[in-house]
């Protein structure tokens, strides 16, 4: 009985972890353009799918998105620019996410928690 209690609480202390995961944030765009063609995949995987934002230089969109995992890229056409891809984005336990790119830096994310 001592045995089934420790499991249970085991496992009661794991679930928040369990249930873990991606859920709806807003995409901000620190890009110098607009963007267009944005696109998500779990990372590592090569299936792109369309996100309903595509905010203007400056503007934010909502994104409902629910997903078990933490790990993303974005995929997006900046004004101008051909497509570019942030990697590896953490979308768990975010409310934003801003999309930045520069010429000479190149791209990376900020992240509002």
């Amino acid at each position: 009985m001592k045995k089934l209690l420790i499991l249970a609480l085991a496992l009661a202390a794991a679930s928040p972890v369990l249930a873990r995961g991606a859920s709806g944030f807003v995409l901000v765009n620190g890009t110098s353009g607009a963007l267009s063609n944005v696109a998500i995949r779990r990372a590592g995987t090569n299936d792109w799918k369309p996100l309903g934002a595509s905010p203007a230089a400056g503007a934010r969109g909502s994104v409902p998105f629910t997903d078990p995992d933490c790990a993303f890229d974005i995929r997006a056409t900046v004004a101008g620019g051909s497509p570019v891809t942030w990697a590896g984005i953490n979308l768990c336990d975010v409310k934003s996410v801003v999309l930045m790119k520069d010429g000479s830096a190149g791209a990376w994310v900020d992240y509002d928690q």
